[in-house]
């Protein structure tokens, strides 16, 4: 009878380990398809983010782009514009240096003419 008993409390034994065990798998199973399902919505949200820092890097660049096109137009304005007024003065220092001309010429010709009576 002792057999018998001890035979009956090692199986309760065994099958109470076996469950433990299976639990213990099944937990661990699940667990695992958790942590995927996890990792999975980690990684689309990594991909999202990606895509998202790619879009403001182009926007970034379109609006780089803008800005450099307007200061390239802002500088080519101001050119023209110092070069027009560039003009501006060459021809009024050119004015000046022929009425300057003009009024050495008539002096010279006065003071010849002073010099002649």
């Amino acid at each position: 009878m002792k057999k018998v008993l001890i035979a009956i409390v090692a199986l309760s034994l065994s099958m109470s380990t076996m469950m433990s065990c299976k639990e213990a798998a099944d937990k661990a199973k699940e667990a695992t398809e958790k942590a995927a399902d996890s990792l999975e919505e980690a990684g689309d949200d990594l991909k999202d983010a990606a895509n998202d820092a790619v879009d403001a890097v182009k926007d970034a660049g379109e609006e780089m782009k803008e800005s450099g096109e307007q200061a390239l137009d802002s500088i080519k304005k101001a050119g023209e514009e110092t070069m027009d007024k560039a003009k501006e003065m060459g021809e009024d220092v050119k004015d000046a240096a022929k009425e300057t001309a003009d009024d050495l010429k008539k002096v010279a010709d006065d003071a010849k003419e002073k010099l002649d009576h």
